[in-house]
């Protein structure tokens, strides 16, 4: 009697086991997280990312924040393109940005100075002048020194404007004096002239040039290969919107800003 007893509590038990398994793992499934989409919303930018940016980079840019907005479909980037140093003008005068991309070193390090950087700057283009013409080359423009003949319409950016100090440097190492008919706060200012047939030479980024396409052409000068401007870009002190300027920043030095930025004529930095 005890056996069967014994056999009876023995099979019960083994009955038992396979439910209470069963019902062991759903409790444990039952408890446990399911998948996180805490990456998925934290990679989420979304609002309006202001860019002040370089001049020159007006196209690249312009490129840049299309492609960003399809990455970031709830993103919207605005631009305001000036010379290098007006914007840090209007940065240390309060104007709200999320980002600042500058044409120069000398610039970034003002912004850095005035506490507006949020973090290290990161270079990620290089650029070097050229002498862009009216198509046609009236003028007959050969080379740099020719730029300071009697008549000879020339048009440069101011010397506060990195396209206006790297022409100084030119100046200085070729021997070279410029008297230009017009200083510029833009080297779109400064094409814009030569475009116009206003000016029978100016002095832009290669670039600048390459961008204009037929509307001007190049002359080459061996002196541009000594003065190489570094584009640095940084997150703004402050940012409106700091997920979207880190991401901006992350997105102009990662492969679809350099890809960019080298169709378009800049050099790796």
């Amino acid at each position: 009697m005890t056996v069967h007893r014994r056999s009876i509590a023995a099979i019960a038990a083994a009955a038992l086991a396979p439910a209470l398994l069963l019902s062991g793992c759903a409790a444990s499934s039952a408890t446990q997280p399911t998948a996180s989409t805490g990456s998925a919303s934290a990679d989420t930018v979304d609002g309006t990312v202001t860019v002040f940016a370089a001049a020159s980079l007006t196209s690249s840019f312009t490129a840049l924040g299309k492609a960003f907005e399809s990455v970031h479909p709830g993103a919207k980037v605005t631009f305001s393109f000036a010379g290098s140093s007006d914007l840090v003008s209007q940065l240390t005068e309060g104007a709200p940005a999320d980002v600042f991309a500058s044409a120069d070193e000398a610039n970034m390090a003002k912004a850095v100075t005035a506490k507006l950087a949020d973090g290290k700057p990161v270079d990620f283009a290089t650029n070097v002048l050229a002498i862009a013409v009216p198509p046609g080359n009236p003028a007959k423009i050969t080379g740099f020194a020719d730029l300071a003949k009697p008549g000879v319409k020339t048009v440069v950016c101011a010397p506060q404007v990195p396209c206006g100090a790297a022409t100084a440097k030119v100046e200085a190492s070729s021997g070279v004096t410029l008297t230009p008919v017009s200083q510029e706060s833009s080297v779109t200012d400064v094409l814009g002239k030569v475009e116009s047939g206003e000016a029978d030479a100016g002095i832009v980024y290669v670039t600048d040039v390459k961008g204009a396409g037929s509307k001007v052409a190049s002359v080459a000068f061996p002196e541009a290969s000594g003065v190489v401007n570094t584009y640095p870009i940084v997150a703004v002190t402050g940012a409106p919107n700091p997920k979207g300027a880190a991401a901006f920043v992350d997105f102009v030095t990662g492969g679809k800003g350099r890809a960019v930025l080298a169709a378009a004529g800049f050099g790796a930095p």
